[in-house]
């Protein structure tokens, strides 16, 4: 399941929407990305993330899609926010479900990973008296 939204969300709930599902699942591993009040020696005020969605949507499907090849999944859900986001809120969350723990471990890094360096998404960090649109890393 992919959700691109403004809006903050639960991690429990959104997990347990998912785990009601199914009755299989042995193990859920899930990443939260925050904004952090530094980077790059600069204090950051805020961020604001603005996407191409119906790219993203495409793109973070695809990656679902060869995670599911790579390893035993039974579900995963990438919720990813967009907008201006001040620190300490919720930007990112991937959560891998499987039956067992090192399939939902290496998946979620492998997605992680992807959104970090070639999702849809652009960064603009917001410090003092300036910002700074990011590049893509890992």
């Amino acid at each position: 399941m992919i959700k691109i939204q403004k809006e903050n969300f639960n991690v429990e709930t959104e997990i347990e929407s998912i785990k009601s599902l199914y009755s299989d699942i042995g193990a859920v591993t899930t990443f939260i990305g925050y904004v952090r009040d530094t980077n790059n020696n600069k204090i950051v005020k805020s961020i604001n993330l603005e996407v191409y969605e119906e790219m993203a949507l495409k793109e973070l499907n695809k990656i679902i899609i060869k995670a599911k090849q790579k390893w035993s999944l039974i579900d995963c859900l990438i919720i990813h926010r967009y907008g201006n986001l001040k620190v300490n809120d919720k930007i990112v969350l991937v959560a891998s479900f499987s039956k067992h723990r090192i399939d939902s471990f290496e998946s979620c890094n492998y997605i992680m990973n992807y959104l970090k360096k070639d999702a849809p998404f652009w960064k603009k960090e917001n410090y003092n008296n300036e910002s700074k649109w990011l590049t893509n890393t890992n």
